[in-house]
């Protein structure tokens, strides 16, 4: 039968290492044609909330599976969290559900472990020092995840919050102790001596300049929304970057950062037509000089959602966790 699996069941379940390797994986797996990922195609009835299925196959799994992200930033005046996602996994083979995950585990996961696949595969490899722009839930998250791939010694870190900042040096210091995290005032501040920045806000408006790119940079965009209208860094930072895109049909359909570059004449469509699957498989080189600028355009795919669901759901399984319910009965 199909479990039922809530936040805390989910907690705990995998490393930050496992999820990297099986995320790169999962990019590998999707260039190779061993996965399959839908169109991103949004459902609105006003501007201000959008529902996306995400929606995608792992042959490797077994199972397919749709997350349904519900983006709704009237939540906040809420009190509520302004995205919310429920994942439901199937056999690949008869249709017969296998589990209904809560969302928020695996997307901070997988959405870390992208950013961690990208920098192993971008950045220099003397990267030491890690820039946050942003210091909300997918924060600690990143830091754990680039943490397996380059030896950080520093976090730059700013929040327009500065409780935030507080609590995210607090989880650091629990989990990395020996790492040393220094609050900023701007956004320019945790950029301009960074080696490896992640922008990590849900921005309408850039956050971050391209003029503040020091040569060999190498730039994870992951915070904003998945829609057209939004982005975290200027025109200029996708032009004078070499752009990696996790899907170029999901960065030229919902993703704001290439998007309106583009519209602005910043870039064109082409700058941004390199998978990082292609990059993990080799058909493509990853960081090509030591003083190039490079740029991950994280917008999110439903299939490390699936990926990294099924060893969820393993794991769920062998630990004893979970509601199994009988959905047919």
């Amino acid at each position: 039968m199909p479990l039922v699996l809530t936040r805390s069941e989910l907690t705990g379940l995998v490393s930050p290492r496992e999820v990297v390797d099986l995320v790169e994986q999962t990019f590998a797996d999707l260039a190779d044609g061993v996965a399959a990922q839908a169109p991103l195609t949004a459902a609105a009835l006003d501007p201000a909330a959008h529902f996306l299925p995400m929606t995608a196959v792992s042959g490797r799994a077994g199972l397919a599976g749709s997350k349904l992200l519900a983006d709704v930033p009237g939540n906040r005046d809420r009190g509520l969290p302004a995205q919310r996602s429920v994942l439901v996994l199937v056999d690949a083979s008869t249709g017969a559900p296998a589990a209904v995950l809560d969302g928020a585990v695996p997307t901070r996961l997988r959405t870390a472990a992208a950013s961690a696949v990208a920098t192993r595969w971008l950045a220099r490899e003397d990267a030491r020092v890690l820039g946050l722009v942003g210091a909300g839930a997918l924060a600690l998250e990143h830091v754990r995840a680039l943490a397996e791939v380059r030896p950080l010694e520093r976090v730059l870190v700013w929040s327009r919050t500065t409780e935030r900042v507080a609590t995210f040096a607090a989880q650091v210091a629990e989990h990395l102790p020996d790492l040393a995290v220094e609050a900023v005032g701007s956004p320019e501040a945790a950029v301009r001596t960074a080696d490896v920045v992640c922008t990590l806000t849900p921005a309408r408006d850039p956050l971050v300049q391209g003029s503040w790119f020091a040569p060999g940079l190498h730039v994870n965009v992951v915070g904003a929304p998945p829609r057209p209208d939004h982005r975290e860094v200027d025109g200029a930072a996708m032009a004078r970057s070499r752009v990696v895109v996790d899907s170029v049909g999901t960065a030229l359909h919902e993703s704001g950062d290439a998007l309106l570059a583009i519209a602005e004449g910043a870039i064109d469509a082409d700058a941004c037509r390199l998978e990082l699957g292609d990059v993990v498989t080799g058909r493509a080189t990853g960081r090509r000089a030591p003083d190039e600028i490079t740029l991950f355009d994280s917008v999110g795919l439903g299939v490390l959602d699936v990926a990294l669901g099924a060893v969820l759901l393993e794991r769920a399984r062998a630990a004893g966790r979970g509601v199994a319910v009988d959905l047919a009965a």
